[in-house]
């Protein structure tokens, strides 16, 4: 428990954006003898292990258990992107003797959550390089924002129901009688360069304190972006202890962290996009493999796409399905959904349950109550656009896009062990 709690932990912290989420689970995958692809150049032929990442979207996989292109693939998937404020691109104005910066919501977030919070700032930047572009990295950790609410003096109904308007009461505080700089400014000099060398920005802001253990016994933990990064991490450990191990039947294993599910994953890197069918097209071809190979391989193609679940809120167990409560620290949760919101059918859920039982892991079941909506996520995106079997899957949580979500220390190493043996099945 302590171990792989520790290193959600530690996966959370480096994190604060998709695009470093995909930089973490890059080390660790260098450091276990992965090599980095780029999309332009022409793949190797030899078996190995490999990956490639396309902003905040990583797809890594490994062919030392392959038999020929025609194997079929067993895929683990999941989401680098959580609920968070992204900076505007002209995000500088002042209010009386503030400055301060034009943000957008992005995704589904808790708005009140991330009111009177220490933020900071993450994510990449677009610059100048001669008569090209390049990419870097940002990250700020020093308290530079802050959304401050509005005092109960002045606002006596606020605690029956607050409503924060997101475009003038979302804006957060940057300087005081002008101490801070123009936007644009501020990341020339964290970066080392001119502010004319600043032509583009993906920032966000992020909750700057830190992940940790929670509870008498450490038995859970409290950190932002758990959904979807648990999984992410999760299956970056697991990927790298399956290719050390052979399956039972040959296989291609493959894990794919998707940018972008928040927003509906419609983009050049989403799950809705061409990246993952032409992934497996390119892994096939330089295995030697036809097209018609590649739907042969498909055929035989099992996906896991995770996503955090819900698990019963003791204050709330009247929103929950009464026949179906997930406890904290039971295990994995399969996602079941007859109207397709979620992709798991009978064999996907079998395929599931058959990896539990080879890594002596419980398998919890979750559906949404019936007189209430149910959220969807990238596995019935990625099936219809595959045409493989698939199943919804997730860690259970609490304060699902809250600034700061609660998970359980237990179940991050059932997590990684079920897909483990998921990607290497005996």
């Amino acid at each position: 428990m302590t171990e792989a709690a520790d290193r959600l932990v530690d996966y959370l912290n480096a994190s604060p954006s998709p695009f470093h989420a995909c930089e973490t689970s890059a080390k660790l995958l260098d450091d276990n003898g992965f090599a980095r692809l780029q999309e332009y150049a022409e793949w190797p032929t030899e078996p190995g292990r490999y990956y490639l990442v396309r902003g905040g979207t990583l797809i890594a996989w490994s062919t030392e258990h392959s038999d020929g292109p025609a194997t079929g693939f067993r895929i683990v998937g999941a989401h680098t992107d959580s609920p968070n404020l992204r900076i505007k691109p002209r995000p500088d104005h002042d209010s009386l003797a503030w400055q301060l910066l034009g943000v957008e919501p992005y995704g589904g977030l808790i708005v009140n959550s991330w009111l009177d919070r220490d933020l900071g700032l993450s994510g990449r930047v677009a610059l100048r390089d001669g008569s090209g572009i390049r990419e870097e990295l940002v990250r700020v950790d020093d308290p530079l924002l802050r959304v401050s609410r509005l005092a109960i003096h002045l606002d006596r109904s606020m605690n029956d129901g607050e409503q924060i308007n997101r475009q003038f009461q979302l804006e957060p505080h940057w300087g005081l009688d002008g101490s801070a700089p123009a936007f644009a400014d501020f990341l020339a000099d964290t970066l080392g360069v001119t502010a004319e060398d600043v032509l583009g920005w993906d920032v966000m802001a992020h909750d700057l304190q830190p992940a940790t253990r929670f509870g008498h016994r450490g038995e859970l933990v409290a950190g932002a972006r758990q959904d979807n990064l648990a999984t992410s991490c999760a299956g970056t450990y697991a990927l790298i202890e399956a290719v050390d191990k052979a399956p039972a039947a040959p296989t291609t294993q493959l894990l794919v962290l998707f940018d972008h599910e928040e927003i509906g994953s419609t983009t050049d890197r989403g799950a809705a996009s061409s990246l993952l069918p032409t992934v497996l097209e390119r892994i096939t071809t330089s295995l030697g493999g036809s097209r018609d190979e590649l739907h042969r391989a498909l055929a035989r193609t099992v996906i896991a796409s995770g996503d955090m679940a819900h698990a019963t809120h003791p204050n709330y167990v009247d929103r929950h399905e009464p026949r179906h409560l997930i406890a904290m620290n039971g295990g994995p949760v399969l996602k079941i959904n007859v109207n397709g919101r979620y992709a798991t059918d009978a064999p996907g859920a079998a395929a599931f349950r058959l990896a539990g039982q080879q890594a002596g892991v419980p398998v919890q079941d979750f559906v949404t109550r019936s007189d209430l909506p149910c959220g969807s996520t990238v596995g019935p995106i990625t099936s219809a656009l595959s045409g493989a079997t698939t199943v919804d899957f997730g860690a259970p949580t609490l304060s699902m896009h809250s600034i700061r979500e609660l998970t359980g220390s237990e179940d991050q190493r059932m997590y990684a062990a079920i897909l483990a043996a998921f990607l290497s099945p005996a």
